[in-house]
């Protein structure tokens, strides 16, 4: 008889692209979202939580690149119905929206954080499961709105700790695109299926500037471009007139808003979409402007292209401008963390009748990792109180003091490890970040007395005090068993820690 195979066991690891998230990580994200949700809050934004899980058909297929149900999102079928996991929260809005329409307000403001699933290939940096934070008005066409989603996206960045000068928020519009486009001869205004393929790539062409340059994005605009690996990427096969209208629109940004504002008018003169475009480009920065917001925040840029194809109108980008260092310690900008735009058609798709809708996205990863560049994201928060076991036989007495403790608003445990080596309590206390150890033994319990800890005090102190020091600023003190809580939390004022 053949001997069976025994059963291999199952790698201990995540699935590619995906991660896993600990403690202080799950904490400072936590505390990023309360920060943008207060601010989403004090706009007069209200919180939905949609369902994670919509089917094919409500998605719609708006990633790139996307032919069949079940790539660019996680999709599987369910009797006749494909469903997928989420792959940004505008969708789904865009379906609670149609669905409960005529119980909401309208317009209907409404901000969602949550995690987001791309079944992409992952890179570096780049995972497949991710967390963004929306806010979306749906229901008014003014420029007003547009406007505001900027202004709060300024306040946000601000509000977590990105200082004013070390961002800057893009503000484009596709209709002001489009009428490029038709000047230029690739969009006929009567058949939008016309030329799609060369707006696609002069789309892509335009968003490659800060990685190409003119040059780089000027040879996409023609015959193609050969990179320094000797690949080849086919052009849009533009005429020289047509490049030169593109090329024109990459260079329109002027020293002011008025400036700009001239440059796109003469470059879309006949364009009826692209006069609309510049008109609402127009109400957006004297709106901005009138409210206190310069261009040292938010200005008018050309050059922003939103990728995704629901863009209708005036779209926006928020790019953090201080350098970092690359994986080579290149220096570079860490570039955009926040996007969105004007979707005017997306409920329609629904309903059948346009409803005018406008939003913005931020990454939270994205923001969070820049954050921490920067140095600014130290959790400072410390952990429990740990009450140590010296006798297993009084641990309803130990348990009583972290109950105490509790109650006090502190956090506490009590060490459920085995008590036998002390030193062993000591350094688990020392990887839970601990700031204090309560010690009772039974001298101390005979005495009504416990030991208290200063276990931050006690590391500073073995690093570089000298005995003089350790004398005078003891790191460990007797107090009374009525009051050692009490004392617990004058240590821990002293240390600053935060429970």
């Amino acid at each position: 008889m053949a001997k069976q195979k025994k059963a291999s066991k199952p790698k201990a690891l995540p699935p590619k692209g995906f991660r896993d998230y600990f403690g202080a990580d799950v904490s400072e994200r936590a505390e990023m979202l309360w920060r943008i949700a207060d601010v989403y809050h004090l706009y007069g934004f209200e919180q939905l939580e949609s369902s994670a899980v919509e089917t094919v058909e409500a998605l719609g297929k708006f990633l790139p690149d996307v032919d069949r149900p079940n790539e660019g999102v996680f999709a599987w079928q369910e009797d006749e119905d494909w469903l997928a996991l989420r792959y940004d929260l505008t969708a789904p809005l865009a379906r609670v929206y149609a669905q409960h329409r005529n119980e909401l307000p309208s317009p209907y403001r409404r901000f969602a954080m949550g995690p987001v699933w791309r079944n992409e290939k992952p890179g570096p940096g780049r995972f497949r499961q991710f967390y963004q934070c929306d806010a979306d008005t749906v229901g008014s066409a003014s420029m007003a709105a547009d406007a505001e989603i900027c202004t709060m996206l300024s306040d946000t960045l601000e509000k977590v700790g990105i200082v004013r000068g070390d961002y800057i928020i893009r503000v484009n519009n596709r209709k002001v695109l489009n009428g490029v486009m038709e000047v230029a001869g690739i969009l006929d205004p009567l058949d939008f299926g016309k030329f799609t393929e060369e707006r696609g790539i002069v789309l892509r062409a335009i968003d490659k500037l800060d990685r190409l340059g003119l040059e780089g994005v000027r040879a996409l605009l023609g015959a193609g471009r050969k990179d320094a690996s000797g690949d080849f990427t086919q052009g849009a096969g533009l005429a020289a007139e047509q490049v030169g209208v593109v090329m024109g629109f990459m260079q329109a940004l002027g020293a002011t808003s008025v400036e700009t504002l001239s440059n796109l008018r003469c470059l879309v003169a006949g364009s009826v979409i692209g006069e609309a475009g510049v008109d609402e480009l127009q109400q957006i920065s004297e709106l901005v402007t009138t409210q206190g917001y310069g261009a040292d925040r938010i200005v008018l840029d050309p050059s922003v292209v939103r990728g995704l194809g629901y863009y209708t109108g005036p779209v926006y980008e928020a790019e953090l401008t201080f350098e970092i260092k690359d994986e080579k310690g290149r220096p570079r900008q860490f570039g955009s963390v926040a996007g969105g735009g004007r979707y005017d058609d997306l409920v329609k798709r629904f309903t059948g009748q346009e409803v005018p809708a406008t939003g913005v996205s931020i990454g939270v990863d994205r923001l969070l990792a820049a954050l921490r560049m920067k140095g600014q994201m130290q959790n400072k928060q410390s952990g429990p109180v740990v009450i140590t076991v010296m006798d297993r036989a009084r641990m309803g007495d130990y348990q009583a003091m972290a109950t105490e403790l509790r109650a006090a608003g502190i956090r506490a445990e009590v060490y459920l490890g085995n008590p036998k080596n002390f030193g062993n309590q000591l350094k688990y206390a020392d990887n839970r970040n601990s700031p204090i150890a309560i010690i009772e033994g039974g001298d101390e319990q005979a005495a009504g007395i416990v030991q208290i800890k200063d276990l931050i005090l006690g590391a500073q102190l073995a690093k570089e005090a000298s005995l003089e020091e350790w004398k005078a600023r003891p790191s460990q003190i007797e107090a009374p068993r009525a009051q050692f809580v009490d004392k617990v939390r004058e240590m821990l004022a002293a240390q600053g820690a935060t429970q």
